[in-house]
């Protein structure tokens, strides 16, 4: 359990860093090519307030008033990966909660957070974590 505790602290306390880096919108010297700090702030939390649905990246891109490229491209520089592979993470790190409740079917929790097949979020769930949810559930204890 202890390692499932540090990777949810570590995304804990990225969302924390990202909330609170202030509200001016501006950029230090060494953050050039990324978004400003409202930016990513506004589009973290629209993905977790929508981490079950599917979010185009025009809304996304809407969102920090950037063109979907140029979001694309920020959006990388700022967090490390693509928004989509964000979006897939904050999922599967939704589904490592869940997983802790026993009364829920791995089936849904897939639903719940956003797949509608088990077997991709069990593939997706794999690939991030190197186990899949049933195994991880076991571990829990």
């Amino acid at each position: 359990m202890p390692r499932q505790y540090a990777e949810a602290l570590v995304i804990v306390l990225t969302h924390e860093l990202v909330r609170i880096n202030g509200d001016d919108g501006l950029q230090g010297p060494g953050s050039r090519g990324g978004l400003a700090s409202w930016q990513q702030k506004r589009v973290a939390a629209y993905i977790e307030e929508n981490v079950a649905d599917d979010i185009p990246l025009a809304t996304l891109a809407g969102l920090a008033r950037l063109s979907p490229s140029h979001f694309c491209r920020s959006f990388k520089h700022s967090f490390g990966v693509p928004p989509h592979r964000y979006h897939t993470n904050r999922r599967i790190e939704r589904a490592k909660q869940l997983l802790a409740n026993r009364e829920l079917t791995v089936t849904t929790i897939a639903l719940d957070v956003g797949f509608s097949e088990t077997s991709t979020f069990t593939a997706a769930f794999h690939k991030l974590t190197g186990q899949t949810p049933t195994r991880y559930r076991r571990n829990l204890d």
